[in-house]
């Protein structure tokens, strides 16, 4: 599949975005969080920021961005309709967990559970992001049970980078939650890891015979391309990355996404010091690099069963 730009950036952007405001709400709850008003501009604006960029940056990849409301109407059956749904519903409680945190001062009582019930909506909206992708039957590498819970991961992790290093700039106390962070990133490393191996064993078992209905009669092949020159379906389905360059590339993803992220912030919890905060800007550049290349590489490597028609001898 054609990597756009535009749905990386809503998926590595609402996906941080979402993971932030799920941890600063969180934290205002079990963690007695206090109600600092820089923290509350900066974090839950910064939230609002990444969330809303990415919402509308995803537009850009329709051919009418004006009829995008439209998507609303099919909820009942579409997860892409649920997403926007959900995240739509989630600005209502944010708005008023962001009034009592900026505007009153508070973040804890009944401002405590509006903050809950944004967490939740949070993770309602990442998750049907998620399933718009593995509700997809045509696409192998995506109709697997990991690639929802993996967008969850990503979301929690990132976003837990994003909220460590803003409370360590502003000086809140966040050693246990650092710990939290360096298991969450774990986590969704192992859980990208078993995904790989998972698609790359999995057998490509659907061919031109099996799409096509023909291949109880032997081998199918096109005798010629339906087109004569390139098109829409093939420069949005057709997109291929070579196997060699995508392992270099789940290497990188691993080392920068992951483990220099997880290695910076154990330096941080274990050592300390000066070093503190330049480990968690580092880790925090690093783990956004690799989250958005883990993005590309999930679009690049995943393949559509209409390359069958063009030629393509699996997917």
């Amino acid at each position: 599949m054609h990597p756009a730009y535009s749905v990386i950036l809503f998926t590595t952007a609402s996906g941080a975005g979402y993971g932030l405001l799920f941890w600063l709400a969180i934290l205002s709850v079990f963690d007695n969080l206090s109600a600092d008003l820089t923290l509350g501009i900066a974090g839950l604006g910064l939230a609002f920021a990444l969330i809303s960029g990415g919402l509308l940056s995803s537009t850009a990849h329709l051919g009418r961005p004006e009829r995008a409301w439209r998507a609303f109407s099919q909820w009942r059956t579409s997860w892409l309709s649920r997403e926007g749904v959900a995240a739509i519903a989630t600005f209502l409680p944010f708005a008023q967990f962001a009034y009592g945190w900026v505007m009153l001062g508070q973040n804890q009582g009944v401002f405590g559970f509006v903050g809950l019930l944004t967490a939740a909506m949070c993770m309602i909206t990442v998750w049907c992001t998620g399933m718009i992708y593995q509700s997809l039957p045509t696409i192998r590498s995506w109709h697997q049970p990991m690639v929802t819970p993996i967008y969850v991961a990503l979301s929690l992790a990132s976003g837990g980078v994003l909220a460590l290093t803003l409370l360590r700039l502003l000086g809140h106390e966040s050693e246990d939650f650092g710990w939290v962070v360096v298991t969450l990133l774990a986590t969704a490393l192992l859980l990208k890891r078993v995904y790989w191996s998972f698609i790359d064993a999995a057998p490509r078992d659907r061919t031109s015979g099996s799409a096509t209905g023909l291949g109880r009669f032997g081998r199918v092949r096109p005798l010629e391309p339906p087109h004569t020159q390139a098109n829409f379906v093939m420069r949005e389905m057709g997109y291929t990355v070579a196997r060699k360059h995508a392992a270099k590339l789940r290497a990188i993803v691993q080392l920068a996404g992951f483990v220099l992220p997880i290695l910076a912030l154990i330096l941080t919890l274990t050592v300390g010091g000066l070093l503190i905060l330049p480990l968690t800007v580092v880790g925090l550049l690093a783990a956004t690099f690799g989250v958005i290349l883990e993005r590309w590489l999930f679009f690049a490597e995943a393949q559509h069963v209409v390359t069958l028609y063009y030629g393509a001898e699996a997917a």
